[in-house]
C-alpha cells in the first residue's frame, strides 16, 4: 500500500512540473492581470474618415461599449462622432441599401442618448452631397477640422480617431 501512495504521489509531482512547465512555456512571463477601474463619464469625439464597413463597425462597437461604460449618464456624457473623408458615403441616403445594417445601428446609438453624429459641410459638398442627401441623424457643421478645434478648445472634449 505504501507504494501504492508513492507512486500517486510522484505521478502527481510528475503532473504538477509539467503543467508549470508547459505554463512557462506558453507564458514566459505568466498572465495578465486585472485592473477593475470605475471611469467618470466625460466629453469625447471621434475623428471618423474611414470608408471601411469593418472599421466603421468597430468604431460603433467602440462608441456603444464607451456610452455604456460611462453609465449612459446625459448630465456628464457626452460623445460626437465627426464625419468626413471616406466616411461621408456610409450616411448617404442614396447608399442606404448598401450599408442599411450600419446605418440602422449608427442611427439607434442616438436615440435616447448623447451620441450625435456630425458631417462636415465642406467635404460633403465637394463628393456632391448636400444636407438634402444625408440621413436625418446626422447634423451638418461648416468643416469637420474647425468643429473638432472647436470641441477639444472650447468645449473640453477628448479627441479619439
Amino acid at each position: 500500500m505504501n507504494r501504492l501512495l508513492q507512486a500517486i504521489f510522484i505521478l502527481f509531482l510528475v503532473t504538477v512540473a509539467g503543467v508549470t512547465v508547459f505554463s512557462a512555456e506558453r507564458a514566459p512571463w505568466g498572465t495578465a492581470g486585472v485592473a477593475d477601474v470605475e471611469y467618470r463619464p466625460q466629453k469625447v469625439l471621434y475623428d471618423l474618415t474611414t470608408g471601411n464597413t469593418a472599421e466603421l463597425g468597430n468604431v460603433l462597437d467602440r462608441l456603444g461599449y464607451l456610452y455604456k461604460l460611462y453609465g449612459s449618464d446625459p448630465l456628464e456624457s457626452s460623445i460626437v462622432v465627426i464625419i468626413h473623408g471616406n466616411a461621408i458615403p456610409f450616411f448617404a441616403l442614396d447608399r442606404l441599401e448598401q450599408y442599411s445594417e450600419l446605418m440602422a445601428r449608427a442611427q439607434s446609438m442616438t436615440v435616447g442618448s448623447t451620441i450625435e453624429f456630425r458631417m462636415c459641410r465642406a467635404a460633403a459638398s465637394m463628393m456632391d452631397y448636400t444636407p438634402a442627401d444625408i440621413h436625418g441623424f446626422v447634423t451638418m457643421v461648416p468643416m469637420a477640422d474647425a468643429e473638432i478645434i472647436r470641441l477639444q478648445q472650447q468645449e473640453g472634449y477628448a479627441y479619439l480617431r
